[in-house]
């Protein structure tokens, strides 16, 4: 299982990882089970960052982690959160018009818009974390984001004909996928304190609301909806734990 573990190190990240022969259908099926590991690795890098950063000025810290947070995953997700926005607010209700905008590779307003305030969104978090010491919260917003993608694809329908994301949909082992998803929510559970069960449960109700949206307007999900979950699910676990467990 090597090479799903790299295939999706290379694909969420833009750390030097490289395969030495192409992959399978199934490699990608099966890279999904290591989302949640792969978010985990870059939760930890942005948590060892905000140590070593833990004398400098909080304003600093909170862009720093952003700006390596961005770097680190290629600004992918940010992609699937902009043509989401877009193709929402440009489709007018119509799945046709909101599927057709999405593939559009230009940015539009909403896009622009989606993409600056996600990152003001994180920037206000990390700053109140940061003053609060609270790092556990990046790890925790990181991993469960990238948990939610095998669910997402365990439950709703993938609506593109072709592309990564129609292989990950139907070569995904389903068994698996929903071990490491119970797994990795459990595990979130038993590493940490009672009070970070909030976050869990923010993350679970984003991913209901946006699921729901998404059956709504498309009957069903693509690349750019996932990678809007992601990043949706970031920034509001982030905000929840500056909120409610900070009290900043």
């Amino acid at each position: 299982m090597i090479k799903p573990f790299l295939i999706s190190m290379q694909f969420l990240t833009r750390l030097p990882v490289r395969l030495v022969s192409q992959p399978n259908e199934k490699d990608l099926g099966n890279s999904l089970l290591f989302y949640p590991l792969v978010g985990f690795i870059i939760g930890l890098i942005l948590i060892g960052l905000g140590w070593l950063l833990s004398g400098s000025p909080p304003l600093i810290t909170a862009a720093l982690l952003v700006a390596t947070w961005v770097l680190i995953t290629g600004g992918l997700h940010l992609d699937g959160l902009a043509d989401s926005a877009d193709a929402w607010i440009g489709g007018m209700g119509d799945r046709t018009r909101t599927l057709a905008i999405m593939k559009d590779p230009n940015c539009g307003p909403a896009g622009v818009t989606a993409i600056v305030l996600i990152l003001l969104l994180k920037f206000v978090a990390l700053y109140s974390l940061a003053i609060a010491n609270e790092w556990i919260t990046v790890l925790l917003a990181i991993t469960l984001a990238r948990t939610l993608l095998p669910l997402l694809f365990l439950t709703t329908p993938y609506v593109r004909s072709n592309g990564l994301g129609t292989s990950l949909a139907v070569h995904q082992p389903r068994w698996w996928s929903i071990f490491i998803v119970v797994t990795t929510f459990a595990l979130m559970f038993l590493l940490t304190d009672i009070q970070y069960l909030l976050l869990s449960l923010t993350a679970v109700v984003t991913f209901l609301l946006l699921r729901h949206l998404m059956l709504h307007r498309i009957a069903g999900t693509t690349g750019d909806t996932a990678g809007a979950l992601v990043e949706i699910t970031e920034a509001t676990v982030l905000l929840t734990s500056a909120i409610a467990l900070t009290g900043c």
